[in-house]
């Protein structure tokens, strides 16, 4: 396949390492969605290469990057945004942000509210409520950390969504991705601090 420009869309905040290639017209041209184990470092260069070698691309073709930046695990996360930056900065392209979690609403099977959380550890999650349409994703409540089981009590009647593979074109056509104007200013969302900073806190 031989085009112009290529649109990467990278997300690795949640166990699964998400990549997607678009067109100029915002056709697909391949996506990765891959369990992981704790190994989106390794993986993510790797899958991108075989992404681009597989439709005879290059990396200069990348007109454009969006990265999702959490919130997330501090490692996940960090691993998109870090190889996101750093091609954005080498190709001299435009980088976009997204809630990782509006990815995840996304891939909703069904529209209406949707409640997409990931689980933190010890009964804690990041969650966000969105609204998913046909053809789109808008955001209903910020995105937070919290004690699962008293969010799952205060939206009850919600679809609860913690995996699913993203259609990233409704969150594209949406008003929830934002351009970076200064990619080294560009950081993950953690939402929580991380153990390092807690114990520095008890000291």
């Amino acid at each position: 396949m031989s085009m112009s420009s290529v649109h990467l869309v990278i997300d690795t905040a949640t166990a699964y390492l998400y990549i997607a290639l678009f067109d100029s017209e915002n056709k697909l041209i391949e996506e990765v969605y891959e369990e992981g184990n704790n190994d989106h470092s390794v993986k993510l260069m790797k899958r991108l290469k075989q992404c681009f070698s597989k439709h005879d691309l290059k990396p200069s073709q990348i007109a454009k990057i969006t990265v999702g930046i959490g919130p997330g695990s501090y490692t996940g996360v960090r691993v998109g945004v870090v190889v996101a930056k750093m091609l954005a900065w080498t190709l001299e392209v435009p980088i976009f942000k997204v809630s990782s979690l509006a990815l995840l609403a996304s891939g909703a099977d069904q529209t209406g509210h949707v409640l997409a959380w990931m689980d933190a550890r010890r009964g804690n999650g990041f969650y966000g409520r969105y609204e998913v349409s046909e053809d789109s994703v808008q955001i209903v409540d910020a995105d937070k950390y919290g004690e699962m089981a008293r969010v799952r009590e205060k939206y009850n009647y919600d679809f609860e969504l913690v995996m699913a593979k993203p259609r990233v074109i409704k969150v594209l056509k949406s008003e929830l991705v934002e351009r970076v104007e200064n990619v080294h200013e560009l950081s993950p969302v953690y939402l929580r601090e991380t153990e390092a900073e807690q114990a520095l806190k008890d000291q």
